[in-house]
């Protein structure tokens, strides 16, 4: 918008300086014109010239910022890399950690059934094995008590027998 009032404003001083001359009827007024339209066109001229440079300094701005965020762009990039790169061995790592310890579970679950099966047959075993034990134990004693009455039972008819023969003679 700025430029297009600058633009306006010469234009319309050669409109005016235009203007008068052509109403007027004088030669001297004519030269006079030409001056004024010389002068309006020199100003129209510097004003175009200023525009000119103001557009140049805006672009040298533009230029310079550009390449500002182009220097920023590029190290943010570099820095997003950079995490990037550090966070890929852990990630990686961590996700190798999980799929194995995921699989252990999968192979603990049955071994853990196997497990309480195995400990339920133990206890069962074991008090079976009790069972018997006592039970050993039960016949040896009876044993060790029928071989000791046997014992005792044999002395003592041998004692009878032996006090028989001695009788004898």
């Amino acid at each position: 918008m700025e430029m297009q009032g600058g633009l306006e404003q010469p234009m319309q001083m050669v409109l005016r300086v235009k203007h008068p001359s052509s109403l007027g009827g004088g030669g001297g007024d004519e030269e006079e014109g030409e001056a004024s339209s010389r002068s309006a066109l020199s100003v129209f001229k510097a004003k175009e010239e200023q525009i000119e440079r103001r557009k140049m300094e805006v672009r040298e701005k533009v230029f310079a910022h550009l390449g500002r965020v182009e220097e920023e762009s590029k190290r943010l990039a570099f820095i997003r890399q950079e995490l990037e790169g550090m966070a890929d061995p852990t990630r990686k790592e961590v996700e190798s950690i999980r799929k194995r310890i995921d699989t252990v579970n999968r192979q603990l679950k049955p071994l853990g059934k196997s497990c309480v099966k195995k400990e339920k047959e133990y206890k069962e075993v074991l008090e079976a094995y009790n069972e018997k034990s006592k039970e050993k134990a039960l016949l040896v004693n009876r044993l060790i008590e029928l071989v000791s009455e046997s014992e005792r039972m044999r002395m003592k008819k041998l004692e009878e027998l032996n006090k028989t023969v001695d009788s004898l003679y």
